[in-house]
Formats: C-alpha cells, structure tokens, sequence
C-alpha cells in the first residue's frame, strides 16, 4: 500500500498549467524533483494514464497521485567529522564547510555529508529517499554555513512546509567583485533554467519568483562584503541575482570568474526556524569561515 494518496479535479482556474507545477503547489511536504521523479515512475497519473510533468491540464481532469512507503536508507554510513550547532530528537542543525557535498549523486556516491550524517545520527528522515534521507534544504558543494536536516518524518514535513511557506530566516555572506553603488537594495527577478546553457540559471521573464535583499557590510580586496537575506529558495538563487546587478560572487566560475579565489565565496551565515516539536523560534549562527577572514571579512559582525 502506498504511504500516501491524494485524487484532484482540475477546475477551470487551475487548467491550462503544467502537471508538476500544479502538483508543487498542491503538495508542499514534496519537492519539484521528488514530484517529478514520481509522474517519471508512474506513481502520478493524469485521467488513470501515466504521462510526462510538463502535460498540460484542462477543467475536469482527475489527477491521482500514490506516493510510496520510503526506500529503506541503504547509503554507506561514514565516519566523517560534523560540526554540529544544535541537536536534539527532531533534528541537527550543522556548519557545514566548503568543499562538503550534501548527498550522493553522479560523481560523488559517498564522502558525502549524508554518509556522514547515517554514521551520526540513529535515525532520519526517510521522506528524502534513498540518497537524501533527512535532507530539508540542500547548500552547493563550495558553499559554506548553516544546514539543518530532520530526524523523522513528521519534522521533516513541518521543515520542508516553512520553507515553501518563505518563513525560514536565511541571511548568507558573499564576496562579490567590485562594490556596489548604493549600500542596500532587492533584487525581484524571476529565476529559471538559462536559455542556452541548460546546467546554470539566470534571470528570465517566465521564470520562478525570486526576491533576495542586499545590503554592503563593507569593502574587501578587490571587492565587498554583502549580506544577502533570501526570501525564496531558487536554484543558485543569490549567484543569479549578484551577477544580475553586475556583481558576482568572488571565485564563482559558473556566474564570475575563479581566479585565485579557493571557492564561491558564499557562506549561509544564519538561519531560523520554528522547531517542528515545541514551535519555539530557533536560530542559528555559522562562524565566519577563515577563508573569509583571509579574504578581509571581520571574524565577527554584529
């Protein structure tokens, strides 16, 4: 028996857009690429036939969705070291460093801070799958900073629900080239796949909303200390927008250039949450890396 089984009838406002993106809507404990590996299994059907995530709905079409038990985590357990900020039951909050992926995925089966996490932890989250189990919110490999993951299903559901619902805190450091004109602004531009190179994102008309806010904390060799606030979660969402304005990330050679630089120079630097158990407001501080202090950011800021 399935885990879980949802049936829609489409109304007339709701027809006319794609299956997955009506879906990511309608269930939030779920991600876009879980969804979507699901129609690909045939565990979502549009009128009783399987179909692809970009068919196209119409008034009065039945979409049935079965979501099955999760896979049973087979992923290797390894010990490799965590810096943790916080843990208890629910959940663990860590400070996860450059150079660290957060799941196995092609190029990178083990070593990854999942491994590390099933030699940690008793038990997760196994809503992920296989590959992610306790994986909320996921941070690029050269990415620095504040990750939290869930323990059990019911956190990870109430997780995922305050992210999609934009009530998770997330406020990041980047060193970008050059500084800023003025000392804070928004940047409100959709994001979505690049027209032409389909493994980066830009800003694009019918992208997905995308809203961060910026403000300069001070000036760096060669460029400045921004902090950016998020509040949305697109795909390499502050790279976009800080190339968008004309000032991308230090060390970003995607979006900017590498130069001399060790990495991206982003780093989640907080993070705040109700805790999924006691609704109480938690947040979450993540040392200024020694790669930034080199770099010229303050060890500390207010």
């Amino acid at each position: 028996m399935p885990a879980a089984e949802h049936r829609f009838e489409i109304t007339a406002e709701e027809a006319h857009g794609r299956l997955d993106q009506f879906l990511v809507a309608r269930l939030t404990d779920l991600s876009r690429a879980r969804i979507q590996a699901l129609i690909k299994d045939g565990a979502i059907t549009l009128n009783a036939a399987v179909v692809k995530a970009g068919a196209k709905l119409h008034p009065g079409d039945v979409v049935a969705v079965a979501i099955p038990d999760a896979v049973p985590v087979e992923t290797v357990a390894q010990d490799i070291p965590l810096n943790i900020l916080f843990e208890d039951d629910d959940l663990i909050v860590l400070d996860k460093p450059a150079g660290l992926v957060v799941h196995p995925a092609a190029g990178h089966a083990d070593g990854t801070l999942v491994n590390a996490l099933l030699h940690h932890c008793t038990a997760l989250s196994g809503i992920g799958g296989e590959m992610r189990p306790g994986i909320v919110h996921r941070l690029d490999k050269d990415t620095s900073g504040c990750l939290v993951a869930a323990k059990n299903d019911v956190a990870h559901r109430a997780l995922v629900r305050q992210f999609a619902g934009r009530e998770v805190v997330k406020i990041y450091l980047a060193l970008v080239a050059g500084t800023p004109a003025a000392s804070s602004g928004t940047v409100d531009a959709p994001i979505g796949r690049h027209p032409v190179h389909r493994k980066k994102m830009a800003v694009v008309e019918r992208g997905r909303a995308a809203c961060t806010d910026w403000r300069v904390r001070g000036e760096v060799p060669g460029g400045a200390l921004v902090e950016c606030t998020l509040h949305s979660g697109r795909t390499h969402q502050i790279r976009v927008h800080l190339k968008h304005i004309g000032h991308p990330l230090l060390g970003d050679e995607v979006y900017g250039k590498r130069g001399s630089w060790p990495r991206q120079m982003l780093h989640a630097w907080k993070l705040g949450f109700t805790h999924p158990r006691t609704a109480a407001r938690v947040n979450f501080v993540s040392p200024i890396p020694a790669d930034f202090v080199e770099a010229g950011c303050p060890p500390n800021l207010p």
